[in-house]
């Protein structure tokens, strides 16, 4: 049981419009009951090897996509969407700031253009944005929000001497509070965060993703390898299910039923 006097707070609120193309920090969600985060991986770009399904479009692997994994340069994209207008802007340091419209198809080739310098040159090409019905590409086949720890941040920090920009993770709910990895605990538990509550399902087992610097999208640190070393596992953070829908935001706090 958490003690409600020292819960974790929420702290950082992140959502990633395009699956491993850029992120963005939010102050506040509305989470929905079975449902991946509202503007978070709404499209995920394929390239010219995906198998685009014939009939409709269902959840597929992240190995479907072009992703940090195979284009680390992809990390430093930063993003901001705006609902309202269907906007999208991209900045990367290596790169002209790009603004676009992903639900037009006009506007597709334009990205496609702006994107594919900073893909892998003997990789697979980027393609197209794809897209699943009512709900975001998040790695899990079934709708999920990542909750992850800048206390066990820290500590990992401190085992691989440098200081981890939590966008290497790529997590939804970031929390501050509580003990260095404490929240793997509570797996199979039910959690309340403001008058959300969600289920923690499983940790997030990590790829070579988190070994690019979201500030250039090189590869600089090993962090699967300080991981396996120093915990005897590759995991960071963890998934969770919506169980009841509402807001979430920066300072709310989390009660651990």
């Amino acid at each position: 049981m958490v003690d409600s006097q020292t819960s974790p707070i929420v702290a950082k609120i992140f959502r990633h419009p395009i699956k491993s193309v850029g992120s963005e920090l939010i102050n506040s969600v509305n989470l929905i009951v079975g449902s991946t985060m509202p503007g978070d991986r709404v499209w995920a770009l394929a390239h010219n090897k995906t198998r685009i399904p014939e009939a409709g479009r269902y959840w597929l692997p992240c190995q479907s996509f072009l992703r940090g994994a195979i284009a680390p340069t992809l990390m430093a994209i930063s993003a901001k969407y705006n609902e309202h207008t269907g906007v999208l802007d991209l900045h990367h340091p290596d790169a002209q700031s790009f603004r676009f419209r992903p639900n037009i198809e006009t506007d597709l080739q334009n990205f496609l253009d702006w994107i594919e310098p900073l893909c892998p040159e003997n990789g697979p090409a980027p393609s197209l944005l794809y897209k699943v019905d009512n709900r975001g590409s998040t790695d899990t086949e079934y709708p999920s929000i990542s909750l992850l720890s800048l206390n066990s941040l820290h500590e990992l920090s401190e085992k691989v001497g440098a200081d981890l920009d939590p966008r290497r993770f790529r997590g939804n709910i970031w929390l501050r509070g509580g003990k260095p990895f404490e929240e793997f605990n509570w797996v199979d538990q039910e959690i309340a965060i403001g008058n959300v509550r969600l289920k923690v399902v499983e940790r997030i087992q990590r790829c070579n993703a988190t070994k690019a610097n979201p500030l250039n999208g090189k590869k600089d640190i090993d962090t699967l390898t300080a991981l396996q070393s120093n915990y005897g596992h590759k995991d960071f953070g963890v998934y969770c299910e919506v169980l009841k829908e509402g807001k979430i935001s920066c300072g709310d706090q989390l009660i651990l039923s």
